[in-house]
């Protein structure tokens, strides 16, 4: 079967869902939550907020060890799943990291003095450690905007959690959609 890996990111950790099919009639092949922070670095999971109150010099080292390990980290986490996928005899055709407002950020003096920024930062941060590790995995990867989730198929794949049992929480559903949305509209 066809499939993609839908993504939704949080702060160290990201739900994943391989989903092939359509909208109407799914097929969800593997779910499960990936941690993309090293727990034994300090600041991993936020590192822009352990940044803040450090020298610039010494933050930015720290961002860069925590963008190098989240990379690292979603990389195994990718290559796992999509090789997984590939021994049950299913084609991973890409990837969809669902996004937030896309706007771009400032230099790392300008994030570290708005704590929005940090939050922002953040996030963009894990989203693009997935989006580099599913290239890295010769994956085809794709932004797509949660704002721009059609609310009636969140709501037709939410009965499907029902089939599927746990977990199928709003992170799974988001991802899946993504996934799907990827299959149907590929890399636009």
């Amino acid at each position: 079967m066809r499939t993609a890996l839908g993504f939704r990111a949080h702060s160290g950790w990201a739900a994943v869902v391989a989903a092939g099919g359509t909208v109407d009639a799914p097929h969800v092949l593997e779910r499960r939550r990936i941690v993309i922070a090293d727990p034994d670095m300090p600041g991993s999971r936020q590192p822009y907020h352990a940044a803040t109150e450090l020298p610039l010099t010494l933050a930015t080292d720290l961002v860069r060890k925590a963008i190098e390990s989240s990379r690292a980290l979603a990389l195994e986490a990718i290559d796992a799943t999509w090789r997984t996928l590939r021994s049950r005899g299913h084609e991973v055709a890409g990837c969809a990291v669902l996004t937030g407002s896309g706007k771009p950020l400032p230099e790392l003096e300008k994030i570290l003095a708005s704590h929005a920024l940090i939050h922002t930062a953040e996030g963009a941060l894990f989203r693009e450690a997935l989006l580099w590790a599913a290239r890295e995995c010769g994956l085809r990867a794709a932004c797509v905007s949660e704002k721009g989730l059609d609310s009636e198929a969140l709501r037709r794949l939410g009965t499907l959690g029902k089939a599927i049992g746990p977990p199928w929480t709003q992170d799974q559903k988001y991802a899946a959609l993504a996934a799907l949305v990827t299959l149907r509209d590929p890399w636009r």
